[in-house]
């Protein structure tokens, strides 16, 4: 049975010179023909400049990890941990699912020792952290959501006053809910989840994670080859969610550095703002950050930056129930769109016509 990556990873050092808007942007286009597919809020300062759909709920993918990150640097700042305590890569290795992360962990795994970072098979806590974001790593984000704590994790929309969301969960080790355990076949396995409500599903890929960490033999028994097109559209649907207008706000809150500490924020910039070790991106932004995501169906970006000439922008945009060849599609063409935001107020007037 064929299956495909289930996330596929975002190179974070995506911007460069500033560039001029073209007459026609295929990303904005997309949004304008596919409305009922298509999510966006859009901030410059105080003002929205586009709001579609910007309330409906919708799968994140990997940009959940943004509030796994949140967590991280307060509990840093406030002394839990020391960023620099070592992990052994054995015990990241406990939390990885192959083939589910579009190789996203081992190129983070290559790009770690490349850069000297792994010691006696160890590496420190803030390096699996920027893996998370970066590389957008599942097992180093499991990993963290161990360390930190769900409750502690989702506590963050709270205090950012944010409402619309569904909590954060072992969203890999829910892929082990379709190896069929009751051998189940087909469209039973389906109806079966669906069965579920919301928080017996999160209840139960909460319970497998624990046997996933705890049993190495369990982990053995996963079979990537089971997850059809019709399992992961399912798993995608179950993802976390949440709306463009709160993880705009988000961005905001990073953005702005509003409601946490400048500590939290000097840990955040490590993880979140890897953007800025890139020279050509110095050029035109004081410090921007941002993380997207994917799903076979799914696209999903939160991005924020303030500019050299003081301008503050922040936005979110969501696809979801896309085709393969639109996912591709649309993929390469987000660069793009993203630069032309920052760099070109005639462009974003233009996206101010999706409203």
């Amino acid at each position: 049975m064929k299956y495909a990556s289930l996330f596929f990873v975002f190179s974070l050092f995506i911007f460069s010179y500033p560039v001029s808007a073209q007459s026609s942007d295929p990303v904005l286009s997309f949004i304008k023909s596919e409305k009922s597919h298509s999510s966006i809020y859009l901030k410059k300062g105080d003002t929205v400049i586009a709001s579609l759909n910007a309330q409906k709920m919708m799968p994140l993918a990997s940009t959940m990890k943004v509030m796994v990150a949140i967590e991280f640097a307060k509990q840093a700042a406030y002394h839990v941990f020391d960023i620099e305590s070592k992990v052994a890569l054995s015990e990241l290795d406990k939390y990885y699912l192959p083939l589910t992360d579009g190789n996203a962990h081992p190129e983070w795994l290559k790009y770690e020792k490349q850069n000297n970072h792994i010691v006696n098979d160890s590496i420190s806590l803030i390096h699996v952290a920027r893996g998370m974001i970066m590389f957008s790593s599942n097992a180093n984000t499991e990993y963290l959501m161990d360390l930190l704590g769900l409750e502690n994790i989702n506590n963050n929309y709270r205090l950012m006053g944010i409402k619309d969301y569904t909590p954060l969960y072992y969203f890999v080790s829910a892929l082990m809910l379709y190896q069929n355990p009751k051998n189940l076949k087909g469209d039973k396995v389906i109806r079966a989840i669906r069965g579920l409500s919301e928080s017996q599903y999160i209840n139960s890929a909460n319970l497998v994670h624990i046997q996933l960490k705890n049993k190495p033999e369990f982990k053995k028994t996963f079979r990537p080859g089971d997850l059809s097109v019709e399992y992961q559209e399912e798993w995608s649907e179950r993802l976390p969610a949440s709306t463009t207008e709160s993880y705009a706000r988000v961005a905001e809150v990073l953005n702005k550095r509003l409601i946490f500490n400048d500590e939290t924020y000097k840990v955040l910039e490590r993880i979140m703002e890897s953007v800025m070790e890139n020279k050509n991106n110095q050029t035109f932004l004081n410090h921007a950050g941002m993380k997207g995501g994917s799903t076979m169906f799914v696209l999903t970006k939160m991005l924020y930056a303030t500019l050299k000439t003081g301008e503050q922008i922040e936005m979110a945009y969501f696809f979801n129930n896309l085709s393969a060849e639109e996912v591709q599609r649309l993929s390469t063409e987000m660069n793009a769109f993203e630069l032309k935001i920052l760099t070109d107020p005639v462009f974003r007037n233009e996206v101010e016509t999706v409203n």
